[in-house]
């Protein structure tokens, strides 16, 4: 790594840490300039196992002994080491996590393909909360799901704001961006999966009752809260499901729902996978 101490914010090579908490600006900067934002040692160190190259980083000197190993491969890219308030200004924000980096774009996944190398996924509709986007990666990560599919108007998984509260689960967990609904739906039915959708409805199952027994492929469908799954989602569905709510309460925040739903088909297949592992005759009791 190379490194560089800060003289000037207003610096052209500082471009990519100014003023992150424009959210417009940067919902229009990163994805178009190749770029995203990897806040904290860990989400950093994620980044860099995860095969994504570093542009530039942006820390306070007392982070080097953590960061520095991290780079040992990328001898030219600069550090930019400045004072707690220099960084404060530069970027808009208090950095309590010390460091942030600004990385290389990975090359979008086919969405195709990811369906084909895999089997539980979910499917993320429109969601414009970068928090919730990012919480629900994190679950995915933990409960085992094989990849996430978001539709064209789904929250960017890269914003920072997803990744920081992700913990960098976006960048482990696969993800791909899937057509409109017109080329999606029959993706899902030509790759085998069973599309299934969360939402409130009088024919919907409960989810107690659906996992008892999954399909081979499955596709667990989320929409944004508020207006939930469109019209053509549902339609492309082949069943609803929803999770039973007491207390008068109507629904659950959407990454607390596709957390449960996970937990429940992970559960579920291992329970299964027990089963079939039981030698023949194991678990059966005889009257004495």
């Amino acid at each position: 790594m190379r490194l560089v101490h800060i003289e000037d914010i207003a610096a052209p090579e500082l471009s990519d840490f100014t003023q992150l908490t424009d959210v417009a600006l940067r919902r229009v900067r990163e994805p178009a300039e190749g770029l995203y934002l990897a806040e904290s040692p860990k989400v950093i160190e994620r980044a860099l196992r995860a095969g994504h190259r570093p542009r530039s980083l942006l820390m306070v000197a007392e982070w080097l002994p953590r960061i520095e190993p991290l780079l040992a491969e990328y001898p030219e890219v600069p550090v930019y080491i400045g004072l707690p308030e220099q960084l404060e200004q530069l970027t808009g924000f208090n950095m309590h996590r010390g460091a942030i980096a600004s990385m290389h774009r990975p090359a979008p996944l086919d969405p195709e393909a990811l369906l084909r190398q895999s089997r539980r996924v979910v499917v993320l509709e429109d969601l414009a909360d970068h928090t919730n986007v990012g919480a629900v990666f994190r679950s995915a990560a933990a409960l085992g799901a094989d990849a996430v599919l978001l539709t064209p108007g789904c929250a960017d998984p890269l914003y920072r704001r997803a990744v920081r509260v992700s913990m960098g689960a976006v960048l482990q967990v696969p993800w791909a961006r899937l057509p409109d609904w017109r080329e999606a739906g029959p993706l899902f039915r030509d790759t085998g999966y069973e599309l299934t959708a969360f939402a409130l409805r009088d024919d919907a199952e409960d989810l107690a009752d659906f996992v008892e027994e999954l399909p081979e492929r499955l596709a667990l469908m989320f929409g944004t809260e508020g207006p939930g799954l469109s019209r053509r989602a549902l339609a492309s569905a082949a069943r609803t499901v929803l999770i039973p709510m007491e207390h008068s309460v109507d629904s659950l925040n959407v990454a607390t729902a596709a957390a449960l739903a996970m937990w429940a088909v992970r559960t579920s297949d291992r329970r299964v996978d027990r089963s079939a592992q039981l030698p023949v005759g194991a678990g059966t009791v005889v009257a004495g």
